[in-house]
């Protein structure tokens, strides 16, 4: 499961997941309670921290065993570095017809 965890509020998340149709779930961190227990957020000498685009794998039993912060969406090799990441963590997901694994 995906979920996207955002300091936008929930009505900016609602609109922005309903336009690009987003296939994955966000929640909304508008406090940043979330984003600062994980170090989500970069300090700033004589400013308030900012929002740093982190992405975060939790494995099958609740353990983070992937981190990439911050998550760099523009560089290709981040999403293949993302891609073997999964590849090591998630089980293969059955072929319903011919019962082989795939990912």
């Amino acid at each position: 499961m995906l979920i996207g965890i955002s300091t936008d509020s929930p009505q900016a998340l609602m609109e922005w997941a309903r336009d690009d149709e987003f296939p994955f779930l966000f929640a909304s961190d508008e406090e940043g309670t979330v984003g600062r227990r994980y170090g989500a957020f970069l300090d700033r000498p004589g400013g308030p921290p900012i929002d740093n685009r982190s992405l975060f794998i939790v494995d099958p039993e609740g353990r983070i065993a992937y981190v990439a912060a911050p998550f760099r969406e523009i560089d290709p090799t981040a999403y293949e570095d993302l891609g073997a990441a999964i590849a090591r963590i998630a089980p293969p997901i059955e072929d319903e017809v011919g019962g082989g694994g795939r990912r």
